[in-house]
């Protein structure tokens, strides 16, 4: 069986090195530190996870590998504000391309219009990806615990933190829970196998009762109706990150208003 993450994990450093070459590391680098120096507000993912009575985290995915487009045409002006007018604690953009018609502008267009925090939702294996990250706006940035060894993740998550990035550091088996001792600002429990894509919720069942409870802690994947995120928010989740659920509806902004008024 054909492993997905590892395909898009090599297609991602292909498209990395095409990058460099178009924006040097040193260039970025250099605008992100002119960046810093400014009072440009910082939202915190966490502390509106902790503090929210929905704790939904609402992401504009136009993609997927397994289901293909989901809306092909989505604007993120329009959805990701609607999003945040209807009451979502965070908002995930997808960035990746070729796999999810995600883009780093997405962001850049979004992030003038909302005060809410804004996930880099993305598939990172290079700090350069950290400086694209606070360059286009974002608050936070999604690591991937079955993509980096754990040197180089507790390395990137340093240098976001340097970079004032909250991080979500994202689970899915019993074997990484050697990175859940890292300092990461969240950690997540995928439902979904990026190997296979396979889902299920009861993943995030499992993997709770071995994390440490004084985290924020968020279930990702395969969340479809309140009673799942009551179950959840009482196992101890404070943050349910959804995508495909309100995607497919004609209004998604008025999907997860009708979902959290459903909570």
């Amino acid at each position: 069986m054909k492993d997905v993450l590892e395909e898009i994990l090599a297609h991602k450093r292909l498209e990395l090195a095409t990058l460099k070459n178009n924006l040097s590391p040193r260039f970025l680098y250099g605008e992100v530190e002119k960046l810093m120096l400014q009072d440009t507000p910082v939202y915190s993912m966490s502390q509106a996870l902790r503090e929210s009575s929905s704790g939904i985290i609402a992401e504009f995915k136009r993609k997927s590998p397994s289901k293909g487009w989901i809306r092909k045409d989505a604007l993120p002006q329009k959805i990701v504000l609607s999003y945040a007018q209807n009451g979502a604690s965070a908002l995930s953009i997808l960035t990746d391309e070729h796999y999810f018609g995600g883009s780093a502008q997405f962001i850049r267009d979004v992030r003038p219009l909302v005060q809410t925090p804004i996930l880099r939702k993305e598939f990172i294996v290079d700090e350069y990806q950290l400086f694209e990250a606070k360059h286009m706006g974002a608050d936070a940035v999604l690591l991937i615990a079955a993509a980096l060894p754990l040197a180089a993740c507790r390395t990137l998550i340093d240098l976001a933190h340097e970079l004032r990035l909250e991080v979500l550091l994202e689970l899915h088996a019993e074997h990484e829970l050697d990175y859940a001792g890292l300092e990461a600002d969240m950690l997540g429990v995928n439902n979904r196998n990026l190997g296979t894509f396979v889902t299920d919720i009861q993943n995030s069942f499992r993997m709770i009762t071995r994390l440490p409870q004084e985290r924020v802690l968020v279930s990702e994947s395969g969340i479809s109706g309140p009673e799942t995120v009551h179950h959840l928010r009482q196992a101890g989740y404070r943050g349910f990150l959804m995508g495909e659920n309100f995607m497919k509806e004609p209004d998604p902004g008025m999907a997860l208003k009708q979902f959290i008024a459903a909570l």
